[in-house]
C-alpha cells in the first residue's frame, strides 16, 4: 500500500510523530502509522522495538491534549523477517486535539490532507472547539461518594498488573477538578447501573419468563458474568457422522463475544441508559444506548474505524485484554454475518443474531439441548433437591426453605437460588417484581428436561 489520508510510513521514529497522530485524531476515521517502513511501503526494520514502543507511549501520553489514552494501539509486528511498529489511531470525540506545547493554535493543531499533514486553519479550530462533545463520562462527576475498587484491583492483579495509590489519576478516573468521574463510578465495586439479561418465551416481548440484572457492580465483573450467561444459553447442535463429529452453535461464539463487549464498552452511559441482552425463541438482541459516535458514518463503522465513546473504559478493558485492538469488533462479527445484523438508530444500536438451524428435527434438538444442559451444569445434591421441590408445583421461598430443612433464610440459600435462576433451570412467577412477597419459583423447560435426562421422577 502507498501512503494516503489514513496511512503514514516512517523509516524511523522522529520528531514529527505527535504532529501526525494529532492529524489522525482530528480526522473522522483516524489512521495508521507504520514505523520501520520506507515511503514506498517496503519494510526496512527497527532495532530494539520494545524500547521504541515505550518511548512512543510516553510521548503520546504527555505531549498531546486532550488526553488520548484509550484512543491508540501500539503493536509490534514482523514482515519479511523485519521488526516493525504499527500505531493505530482512532478519531477522537474531543476535537480539536493539539500539541500541548503550542496549544489550540495553528502551530499545535493539524489535519490530514491526502498523504500530507497540514496545519489546521484557526477558523476550523474555533469551529471544532465549539462543537466539542462535553458530556463524556470522563468529565461527569460520580453520582456516589466513597467509591471502592477491590474488584478492579483483583482483575488487574490477575493480569500481573498493580494498581498503586495513584491509579485513579493514571487511569483517568478523575474529573479535571480532581473528583471521581463517571467512569470511576462504573468501575467501582458498587454503582446503580443496571446490565440486564431478559428471556422471553416466544418471539415478542409479551411473555417475559426471566429478567436478571448482572450490573450494579464493577463493569468488568458485569461483563464477565454476562459473557458466562451467553455461553450457557448458546446451545451447540451436534451431529455425529461415520468419520467425524460436527458441531454448530446457535450463534457464532466469537461474534457473540465481540457484540457483547462492544455493547458494554461503547454504551452511552451519560444519559443514564445501560446495555440490555434479550433472548427470544428465535434470536438474541443486544442493544446499547447511543447511535454512531459523532462524526462516524456507516462506511467507517463497518470498515472498523474506531471512535471510542468511553475512552476511559476502553483503556481499562484493553489493560485487562477484554478488548484486543481498536476497531476489531465489527469486522470480526462481519466475518460470520452480514451487515443486516446491525440495526442502527439515532439514539441506540442493536445487534440481532438469529439462531442457526439444528441438524435434525425437534426431537433431535430436544435431545441435544438436554445433553448440553447436563454438560454445562454439574448438579450437586442441593441443586437436585431444589429442582425436585419445584417439580410438582410452584413454591415460595419460605416453602423451599422448609422443604430443604433450613431454619431461616440465609445468604447461602439465596446464592443457591440465584445460581439456578442464572442457569435458566428455575424461573420466577413474577420476574418483573423479584422482591415481591407473592414471588414463587417453578421449573423451566430446561430444568424439567434436565431432571428427565437424569432419570429423576417428576
Amino acid at each position: 500500500m502507498t501512503e494516503s489520508s489514513r496511512i503514514e510510513y516512517k523509516r524511523e521514529l522522529n520528531d514529527s510523530l505527535e504532529k501526525e497522530v494529532v492529524a489522525f485524531l482530528n480526522a473522522r476515521e483516524g489512521g495508521m502509522i507504520m514505523i520501520g517502513v520506507n515511503n514506498s511501503g517496503e519494510p526496512v526494520g527497527l532495532a530494539n522495538c520494545d524500547r521504541v514502543q515505550l518511548i512512543i507511549k510516553d510521548r503520546l501520553k504527555n505531549n498531546i491534549q486532550p488526553s488520548i489514552m484509550g484512543l491508540f494501539d501500539i503493536i509490534h509486528e514482523q514482515r519479511d523477517g523485519k521488526d516493525l511498529i504499527r500505531i493505530t489511531v482512532a478519531g477522537g470525540l474531543e476535537k480539536p486535539y493539539y500539541l500541548k506545547k503550542y496549544g489550540m493554535t495553528e502551530k499545535g493543531c493539524f489535519l490530514r490532507v491526502g498523504s500530507a499533514t497540514e496545519p489546521m486553519p484557526q477558523e476550523m479550530i474555533d469551529s471544532l472547539y465549539g462543537r466539542r462533545v462535553r458530556n463524556t463520562i470522563g468529565r461527569m462527576e460520580s453520582t456516589r461518594l466513597g467509591l471502592t475498587f477491590e474488584q478492579l484491583k483483583i482483575y488487574y492483579d490477575a493480569r500481573g498488573l498493580t494498581l498503586n495509590s495513584a491509579f485513579m489519576q493514571n487511569l483517568e478516573l478523575l474529573t479535571p477538578g480532581g473528583k471521581p468521574n463517571y467512569a470511576a463510578y462504573l468501575l467501582a465495586d458498587e454503582n446503580g447501573v443496571s446490565v440486564q439479561v431478559a428471556k422471553y418465551r416466544g418471539i415478542s416481548r409479551d411473555d417475559l419468563i426471566e429478567n436478571q440484572d448482572y450490573g450494579r457492580c464493577c463493569l468488568v465483573r458485569a461483563l464477565k458474568e454476562v459473557l458466562s450467561r451467553m455461553d450457557v444459553e448458546n446451545t451447540i447442535y451436534t451431529r455425529i457422522g461415520k468419520m467425524e463429529r460436527e458441531e454448530r452453535p446457535m450463534i457464532d461464539p466469537r461474534a457473540l463475544r465481540e457484540a457483547a463487549v462492544n455493547a458494554v464498552v461503547h454504551n452511552d452511559y451519560s444519559n443514564g441508559a445501560s446495555p440490555k441482552f434479550e433472548f427470544f425463541k428465535d434470536r438474541l438482541e443486544i442493544t446499547s444506548s447511543g447511535g454512531l459516535p459523532y462524526g462516524v458514518e456507516l462506511d467507517d463503522f463497518f470498515g472498523g474505524y474506531s471512535s471510542p465513546r468511553n475512552k476511559e473504559i476502553m483503556r481499562v478493558f484493553r489493560d485487562l485484554e477484554l478488548v484486543e485492538q481498536l476497531g476489531s469488533g465489527v469486522p470480526r462479527i462481519l466475518e460470520k454475518y452480514d451487515r443486516s445484523v446491525f440495526k442502527i438508530f439515532p439514539n441506540f444500536l442493536r445487534v440481532v443474531f438469529h439462531y442457526a438451524k439444528p441438524f435434525g428435527g425437534e426431537a433431535q434438538v430436544e435431545a441435544q439441548v438436554e445433553a448440553q444442559v447436563e454438560a454445562q451444569v454439574e448438579l450437586a445434591s442441593w441443586q437436585v433437591d431444589i429442582l425436585k421441590a419445584c417439580s410438582l408445583k410452584e413454591k415460595s421461598g419460605r416453602e423451599l426453605l422448609t422443604a430443604l430443612g433450613y431454619s431461616g433464610r440465609t445468604g447461602n440459600f439465596k446464592k443457591r437460588l440465584q445460581h439456578l435462576l442464572g442457569q435458566g433451570l428455575l424461573e420466577m412467577t413474577l420476574p418483573e417484581k423479584p422482591r415481591s412477597r407473592f414471588q414463587q419459583y417453578r421449573l423451566t423447560d430446561k430444568g424439567r428436561n434436565l431432571l428427565k435426562h437424569l432419570n429423576k421422577e417428576i
